[in-house]
């Protein structure tokens, strides 16, 4: 997955009650689906495993992954469930519902399958409290119908909800090789607050209050990045600069001062390693390209 396209888009979500020993016959789902088992149990069929399904089971079953669910005969299992993708997919021209399911493999269409995840998240889990589960399903429950010039307004709310979700989703489901330490997510918050106002401060400041060694500082910060602290500020700084020199003013002088480079000279110098242009070619051509 290319992750600049990576944008979790929730299509339906609702909770849904299973009858006794009811199937849902062996199917494909065009996108990828989650499910909380909130009552009741059964099992997941899929990958030539059986998952046996009851109160607090969280399953995952990516798009375009046959699977059936055969609810118990005595005491069925009800579903809380959203269907979506990982960046959207457009498919109208293979259904007027937003996810449509596939029971006859011989009549898939892959071409419109959805995106893998580039990580391997686990079929089953299972999670401790079903109520913060539940309500942040119920913050995203969504018809299957596509967003329309009506319900554009709504959807940004669903969909602002429904990232939350995923964010809480992959927590819980990934390995912690694959998860940012959130102690570097909220440490990069405040250094670009600080890059915003002073100078860039010594690195020993962050690493200190985050009680870590400076070695282990560095490798979570290149893990969460793919930057050295230091490339990032430099790239911070750099990346602000760049919109001043195309939508104000500001003399390439006053942007060095704005951005708290230590001289004109040096900024340009950084500017260029960065770029490949100098600040004043780099103005030039978005002139140019206006």
């Amino acid at each position: 997955m290319n992750f600049s396209a990576f944008h979790p888009y929730v299509y339906y979500a609702s909770r849904y009650p299973f009858s006794r020993g009811q199937s849902s016959a062996p199917r494909i789902c065009y996108s990828s689906s989650i499910y909380l088992v909130s009552e009741g149990s059964g099992v997941l069929l899929t990958g030539g495993e059986a998952y046996q399904a009851g109160p607090g089971s969280l399953m995952y079953v990516p798009a375009g992954q046959p699977h059936e669910w055969v609810a118990d005969s005595i005491d069925p299992m009800v579903h809380v469930c959203c269907y979506f993708d990982w960046s959207y997919v457009e498919r109208r021209a293979l259904s007027d519902w937003s996810t449509p399911i596939c029971y006859n493999p011989e009549e898939l269409q892959t071409a419109f399958i959805g995106p893998d995840f580039p990580f391997p998240i686990p079929v089953a889990a299972a999670v401790d409290s079903l109520r913060p589960w539940i309500d942040l399903f119920q913050s995203f429950y969504k018809s299957g119908d596509y967003t329309s010039d009506r319900t554009f307004m709504r959807s940004l709310t669903t969909q602002r909800n429904f990232q939350s979700f995923i964010d809480y989703f992959l927590q819980h489901m990934l390995k912690d090789s694959h998860i940012p330490d959130p102690r570097i997510s909220h440490m990069l918050d405040r250094m670009e607050r600080d890059l915003l106002s002073v100078p860039p401060k010594p690195l020993e400041q962050y690493y200190s209050s985050l009680n870590m060694s400076r070695g282990h500082f560095f490798e979570l910060f290149k893990q969460a990045t793919g930057y050295s602290p230091v490339q990032y500020m430099n790239g911070f700084r750099i990346g602000r600069a760049m919109e001043d020199l195309l939508r104000t003013s500001l003399t390439i002088t006053e942007i060095a001062d704005k951005y708290h480079f230590s001289s004109v000279h040096y900024f340009s110098r950084l500017f260029h390693k960065q770029t490949g242009q100098s600040p004043r070619e780099f103005r030039a051509a978005g002139k140019l390209n206006k």
